[in-house]
């Protein structure tokens, strides 16, 4: 199915584009809560503190946001997150002086914690609305939709703050674009599903957790998707604190650079995202995942072996044409292995599990990149990620993916 067809799907096309501005509005929001606290404060803490405050919902309760996605009306669960998330942006607006950094902590925290329901929601909500053979190309674009929409939003800000000095323009903006995406969910139609009672005790809620978590456990499929990103975030969380020390303190340049580099690995991620039909028509997800593992881990292998600024911006840019369909891959994969009465457990906790790879592997960073040196760190993460495309090849070996796993009973 191509990019065009997609689009010609009405509800895909209305959550594709609520998302879309959504992005961007968070994007725009993100930084300029960054710009914000170092603003108010001068400390790199406090601007980490933040970052980390965001990132800290996704590991601690992400689990159970995919009990309650399967339990509850996904649209309205949908609806319910982008109300939440646009009033409680609009308190950042609230905050004027480093005394009241606390309450940015809070609202951060909160508005982090609301949309950890979104998000497993939505993907599982997609294959409701396109066909399974469109599913990959439906990922895809909306892996490169919000990429595009990220860096317009971050670029957004910088301008914003550097031209009129007011944050509560982007915290205004961002309230707005929610509201925007709450009138597109509000025109979906979705068809109606069978749902299980409510959660009537934190037992219950529980045994669904262990029923999804069980799943992954069953299913090559999934164990494969596990372990070809979580154990590959086990380095690749280190090389993302790691590769700012190596471009200032050991190649010696400017922090300037940054965007460039970032430049040149997004350019390549966006391109790659019209590949993803192509690839869909000759090649299995489960192909697409080890296969782009395998390369990564090479290319961030290669890393320790630079010289220069532009060596680095060319293998970051070989590195983003992977990205996009590996993302896409395992998002298309983790939807169709399993039925729809479990899509948004089984979603949230391999996202859970990954992120909770990703923060362990930044938190030893700095120890890892002290004790064996930061050239050798990428070495590392590089042999890791070709173990973890080799581990998810064998997994994969012989599964069918329109095998769906269903809960035992």
């Amino acid at each position: 199915m191509t990019m065009r067809q997609l689009l010609k799907l009405r509800d895909f096309r209305l959550l594709w584009l609520g998302q879309t501005i959504s992005v961007f509005g968070d994007a725009l929001a993100d930084m300029a809560l960054l710009i914000l606290v170092n603003q108010l404060t001068g400390s790199v803490a406090a601007v980490a503190t933040m970052a980390i405050v965001m990132a800290v919902p996704q590991v601690v309760f992400g689990l159970l946001a995919g009990v309650f996605v399967d339990r509850w009306d996904r649209k309205r669960l949908m609806i319910i997150s982008d109300v939440l998330r646009g009033l409680l942006v609009l308190g950042f607006i609230l905050v004027a002086t480093a005394e009241q950094l606390w309450l940015l902590y809070l609202l951060g925290f909160l508005q982090a914690l609301v949309g950890d329901f979104f998000l497993p929601a939505r993907s599982a909500l997609v294959p409701n609305l396109v066909p399974e053979a469109g599913l990959l190309a439906a990922n895809s674009l909306n892996q490169t939709s919000q990429i595009i929409a990220g860096l317009l939003g971050t670029a957004a800000a910088g301008v914003l703050f550097a031209m009129l000095q007011a944050p509560w323009i982007a915290f205004a903006i961002d309230s707005l674009t929610f509201f925007v995406s709450v009138g597109l969910l509000a025109l979906l139609r979705v068809p109606k599903r069978e749902r299980p009672a409510n959660l009537a005790s934190v037992g219950v809620v529980l045994g669904e957790l262990r029923t999804g978590l069980g799943l992954i456990a069953r299913s090559r499929v999934l164990l494969g998707v596990l372990v070809a990103a979580g154990v590959a975030m086990l380095g690749f969380g280190a090389v993302n604190v790691l590769l700012v020390p190596l471009v200032v303190n050991d190649l010696r340049v400017p922090e300037t650079w940054f965007a460039g580099l970032q430049g040149a690995q997004t350019a390549s991620m966006i391109l790659s995202g019209g590949l993803v039909a192509l690839l869909a028509t000759r090649f299995r997800p489960t192909s697409i995942v080890s296969v782009a593992m395998l390369a990564l881990g090479a290319l961030v292998a290669l890393i320790a072996l630079i010289t220069a600024p532009w060596q680095l911006a060319l293998i970051l840019f070989a590195v983003g044409w992977f990205m996009t369909p590996l993302q896409a891959s395992i998002a298309t994969l983790t939807q169709t292995t399993v039925s729809d009465e479990v899509r948004g457990r089984v979603g949230a906790a391999l996202n859970t599990l990954i992120s909770t790879a990703g923060l362990l592997s930044m938190a030893f960073a700095g120890i890892f990149g002290a004790w064996l040196g930061v050239r050798n760190v990428f070495v590392l993460a590089g042999i890791i990620a070709v173990l973890a495309g080799l581990g998810s090849a064998l997994l994969f070996r012989g599964t069918a993916v329109a095998r769906r796993v269903v809960p035992a009973g």
